[in-house]
């Protein structure tokens, strides 16, 4: 559990933790500039708690799991012009880590202030991350406490190899579980009149279907 402002303010030694953890976030600031250096476009690389994080290759049902659910939201917003989808390659700068996640959508009052050259980003409305080996405990612990705590309104974690969708909604600033299945359908908070059979994520000939229906 994360220890809460009222619990520091209470510990005797609570000055002298602040010094110490400024003292930290100091250092760590300059092994986030030497990130900003060295990463590029050809590598999948993000900046969490002071760690420059390389990913390993994603696995095939990794990646056709993100092109399905993509090609869905993507070819929904921009049909009724609600903002900007960006899959993998995005950078999503937040106040101390810096993240590429799977799929993010932009409102348009925050995307119609993006350029073409722009290669960081400010918190998503919505996320969607999907599992693999290296990355799954982060996405459950760090990610979920950090895209909640900078106001990610929806948050999707997808279990690819298991086929399940998890949908979690910001309430009260925490994530509320709003549904976890393997059939049926899914409709979208952020996005509300979004709804796709939770199938598409994961047969290509159901994504098909899904996609005709929403051109």
């Amino acid at each position: 559990m994360p220890v809460s402002l009222n619990q520091i303010l209470e510990m005797p030694n609570a000055a002298i933790l602040a010094q110490r953890i400024q003292s930290a976030l100091e250092e760590e600031k300059q092994v986030r500039l030497r990130f900003y250096e060295i990463v590029d476009e050809d590598r999948k690389m993000e900046f969490i708690n002071g760690e420059i994080v390389f990913e390993s290759p994603a696995k095939l049902r990794h990646v056709s799991t993100v092109g399905l659910l993509h090609s869905l939201l993507r070819t929904y917003v921009i049909k009724h012009g609600l903002g900007f989808v960006g899959s993998e390659k995005m950078l999503v700068s937040l106040t101390r880590n810096d993240y590429e996640p799977d799929i993010c959508f932009f409102d348009k009052s925050k995307s119609q202030n993006f350029t073409p050259a722009q290669m960081q980003f400010p918190a998503p409305d919505f996320i969607v991350e999907v599992l693999s080996d290296s990355t799954a405990e982060k996405d459950r612990t760090t990610k979920f406490q950090d895209y909640a705590a900078h106001g990610v309104a929806e948050y999707w974690i997808v279990d690819a190899e298991n086929e399940t969708i998890e949908q979690y909604y910001l309430q009260n600033e925490e994530y509320g579980l709003l549904l976890k299945a393997k059939d049926g359908t899914i409709n979208s908070v952020v996005l509300p009149d979004f709804k796709i059979q939770i199938r598409a994520a994961f047969d290509e000939q159901t994504n098909l279907e899904e996609l005709k229906r929403l051109i």
